[in-house]
């Protein structure tokens, strides 16, 4: 095992070119530096530098070719000199990159580059003959044709550490369904396709690897277990290798290189449903929201009819901090599909009321209402589709109302500590202090015991720390 480790960290070291000046052409908050002729300008202190050398397919060095990287802030354009160079300096963040000349283009390449990283590498191969249209991903070759695995991932897992030093985006209602989530991407199973795929192209050697990870993390090394996913993705870039590596990634808290694994294994299978809601939730647990939402629509509009991509939108539309463009079109295209399942009738509900937002109009209110209604006529225990209908109620100033649904809530699930806490101050609200104040009181016993829950379960999932060339340990601030 310890070779094994060993030969994964050699094999991710890059090389590094550190005598890169920092010259760049401004360009908002994009800088490109074409044939390194340029002004010195006032670059941001957390900027990096993307670069690397245009090869034709024998490895020579391609002098004139066009290189665009698209990023977040727009599109940024160079041209290589003599030596092949490119050179690009921008904030982090995730690209695309790819480079033209003379009608031949490369494939396009899918990069995250982290904060800290002082120089990211990527070199681009023109092919010998034209290839996809600039601005269009490479489509996976066919089902079956083993894909090659290039551009290695520029981190390195370097250890685990325990919940204490964890890091998280917004709201603490935000970070455990990001960790919810995370837990429910193991557990997606590819299609037909995918299989078949992976069946064809996996390798002895590398199905080995994946199962020795998957016994690692059972018994609780996550460090060995991770290597030996990376190591089965070098050996056979198979959908099930990349999937299995993002995702462990990802339940490690390795979002940002969760994000990294997932978008390279879309680029080689982009008709992976799975893979894409693999990269949804790293994007939401990155604080991608508007991202990960599209995702997740891309997702569900390969299978309409497979219920698990609506699942996963549904559950970050709810916890979102705004609503979510795309998700309550497909939502109500899940509840039409099953008119009789109350999770649909509920999750439509939630994106209804969150589109409309505090300026909610009586038709809205009305069909979330209706929805609600449904939902808890077709399953009796939908804790909360009862809570939200006693928000409503409170909010129509119904408190007799409210009370009796906030209680049905607390008797579908009794450690609802909101159902507690809202009924409490239905009580107060309706004169009755003392019942009140026992809502209250077990609210907050509620609320102690789960969080003593989760802390622990934090524990017991290790985070991951990461490292990279020029970089030390990357542990995310609290």
């Amino acid at each position: 095992m310890k070779d094994t480790y060993n030969s994964i960290v050699s094999r991710k070291s890059r090389r590094v070119c550190s005598d890169c000046a920092c010259l760049a052409l401004i360009w908002g908050l994009l800088f490109a530096i074409p044939d390194g002729h340029a002004q010195q300008p006032a670059v941001a202190s957390d900027a990096v530098t993307i670069q690397g050398f245009v090869l034709d397919s024998h490895g020579n060095p391609v002098n004139g070719a066009t290189v665009k990287l698209h990023g977040d802030r727009g599109v940024a354009v160079v041209t290589t000199n003599a030596s092949g160079l490119y050179k690009f300096t921008t904030l982090p963040g995730g690209f695309t990159i790819d480079a033209t000349k003379s009608g031949l283009r490369s494939r396009v390449i899918t990069i995250a580059v982290l904060a800290k990283i002082v120089d990211e590498r990527v070199d681009i191969t023109l092919p010998d003959k034209e290839s996809t249209p600039s601005g269009v991903d490479e489509p996976a070759k066919s089902l079956g044709q083993k894909m090659e695995y290039s551009d290695t991932p520029n981190f390195t897992i370097a250890g685990v550490t325990d919940w204490t030093a964890v890091g998280g985006h917004g709201s603490d209602s935000i970070l455990r369904t990001s960790e919810a989530l995370a837990l429910e991407t193991l557990k997606l199973k590819p299609d037909e396709a995918a299989r078949t795929a992976a069946g064809n192209a996996n390798s002895q050697e590398a199905d080995q690897h994946r199962q020795e990870g998957e016994v690692d993390e059972e018994r609780g090394d996550p460090l060995s277990a991770v290597h030996e996913f990376e190591e089965a993705v070098h050996l056979d870039p198979s959908e099930t290798n990349y999937f299995e590596w993002g995702s462990e990634l990802l339940l490690h808290r390795a979002v940002w290189q969760a994000q990294e694994v997932f978008r390279k294994g879309l680029q080689a299978y982009p008709g992976s449903e799975r893979m894409i809601t693999g990269l949804g939730t790293a994007l939401f647990s990155g604080a991608r929201y508007d991202e990960a939402a599209q995702r997740l629509c891309d997702a569900s509009d390969l299978n309409p009819k497979d219920p698990e991509p609506y699942i996963f939108m549904g559950k970050i539309q709810v916890a979102a901090p705004d609503p979510l463009a795309c998700i309550e079109k497909r939502l109500a295209r899940y509840a039409e599909q099953y008119p009789e399942n109350s999770l649909a009738n509920y999750l439509y509900a939630m994106a209804v009321l969150k589109s409309e937002g505090s300026s909610s109009h009586s038709d809205a209110i009305k069909q979330a209402k209706s929805l609600l209604t449904k939902a808890v006529t077709i399953d009796a225990k939908c804790a909360d589709c009862y809570l939200q209908l006693g928000i409503l109620a409170a909010s129509d100033r119904n408190p007799e109302s409210a009370i009796g649904f906030y209680s049905k809530a607390i008797g579908a699930n009794p450690q609802m500590g909101e159902a507690h806490y809202r009924l409490g101050i239905a009580y107060d609200r309706a004169g009755q202090p003392e019942k009140a104040k026992a809502e209250f009181a077990l609210h907050d016993q509620i609320e102690k015991e789960q969080a003593e829950k989760v802390e622990q379960e934090r524990r017991e999932i290790k985070q991951f720390l990461i490292s990279a060339p020029g970089q030390l340990n990357d542990v995310p601030p609290k």
